[in-house]
């Protein structure tokens, strides 16, 4: 399967970001402070406030987002893939700042939010890419930093057949001015299985 490029105007914001401009094929966005996504668990609270750029994900395809892992600093600086059906279904998987350290990790909303995650220090600096692909009623989402192996963030239930939507997002919870530079966004052949790596980019 050919790699199909999605075109950063393309896609639509779910909630507009402060700024956003496209440089030399890169999409540079600035999150509004305050900014996020949760449903409830633990904290209570319901944020709907997060920035995805939404596109519409067939499940024949692969979606895949690419973005630097600069300027996070903060805690809960966030972004990476976001996986949408509904405001009450949808999945964020990404890098997000937690007690200082980058970590990879997902968070899977159906009414409520879970959060699961895992330090990744060796990744700072490098360009990202978080991808999904859906198997049956589940969607297996991996992550890797540059060009290393993949690595399998998470298996999660993920069943709708119609009306999804897959993109880039960025949230910035506790701050104002953070900035994501993302450098690719697109739909490629799907995992054929959990156990086997992604096919080879055509």
């Amino acid at each position: 399967m050919k790699i199909q490029t999605i075109n950063w105007p393309d896609g639509i914001w779910t909630n507009q970001p402060v700024s956003s401009s496209v440089d030399r094929e890169r999409l540079i966005v600035e999150a509004a402070e305050r900014s996020d996504y949760w449903q409830q668990t633990m904290y209570g609270f319901q944020h709907d406030s997060g920035h995805a750029l939404l596109h519409s994900w067939e499940r024949q395809y692969a979606a895949e987002v690419s973005f630097k892992l600069d300027h996070f600093s903060e805690l809960y600086d966030q972004a990476g893939l976001m996986l949408w059906h509904s405001p009450s279904q949808w999945i964020k998987a990404g890098i997000e700042i937690n007690d200082g350290v980058p970590h990879i990790g997902a968070v899977v909303t159906d009414t409520y939010s879970d959060w699961s995650l895992s330090p990744v220090l060796e990744w700072a600096g490098k360009e990202i890419t978080i991808r999904a692909s859906r198997l049956n009623d589940a969607v297996i989402i991996r992550a890797r930093a540059d060009r290393d192996a993949w690595r399998t963030v998470r298996v999660a239930r993920f069943p709708y057949p119609s009306d999804v939507q897959a993109g880039p997002f960025l949230c910035a919870p506790t701050r104002s001015g953070f900035q994501v530079t993302f450098t690719r966004w697109v739909l490629t052949s799907p995992d054929e299985d959990i156990h086997t790596d992604p096919p080879a980019e055509a």
